[in-house]
């Protein structure tokens, strides 16, 4: 539930993404810890929310890092993500000018953060987006 809401504020509110979802979840019934979760995500970009829970830790990295993947399968002739590799997300992960709006920095913190090598979190993220191809809507 957290991750499918997590951006839930971003479209209407996107100068004050996470804040209010805390008064959105709140009028919803949510508990405290759910909305924490959802702040923790953005974790030093706009909000000083810090990722505790391995879960958080997880969703505060793989947010950029999914948007970045996604990006890297978009440039591909085929779009495909099922032979996508490790190296060509780390050659798009060190090209500033690509997916410029990728935050690397969160990456590489999260992995730090999850005490996790950054090269075993794209893999992890990359079979994870291969379970879902379908959804979206990659081959």
């Amino acid at each position: 539930m957290v991750g499918l809401l997590h951006d839930l504020d971003y479209e209407k509110y996107p100068e004050k993404h996470c804040v209010m979802t805390r008064e959105i979840l709140l009028k919803e019934g949510y508990e405290e810890p759910f909305i924490r979760a959802i702040e923790s995500h953005g974790y030093g970009i706009c909000t000083e929310v810090p990722p505790v829970l391995t879960m958080e830790k997880v969703l505060y990295t793989i947010d950029e890092l999914t948007g970045l993947i996604y990006a890297t399968v978009l440039m591909r002739p085929d779009r495909s993500i099922s032979v996508l590799e490790l190296k060509s997300v780390k050659k798009k992960f060190k090209t500033a000018s690509f997916a410029q709006g990728v935050n690397r920095e969160v990456i590489a913190s999260g992995a730090k953060m999850l005490e996790m090598d950054l090269d075993q979190i794209i893999t992890i993220t990359i079979e994870g987006m291969k379970k879902a191809k379908e959804l979206l809507e990659l081959n």
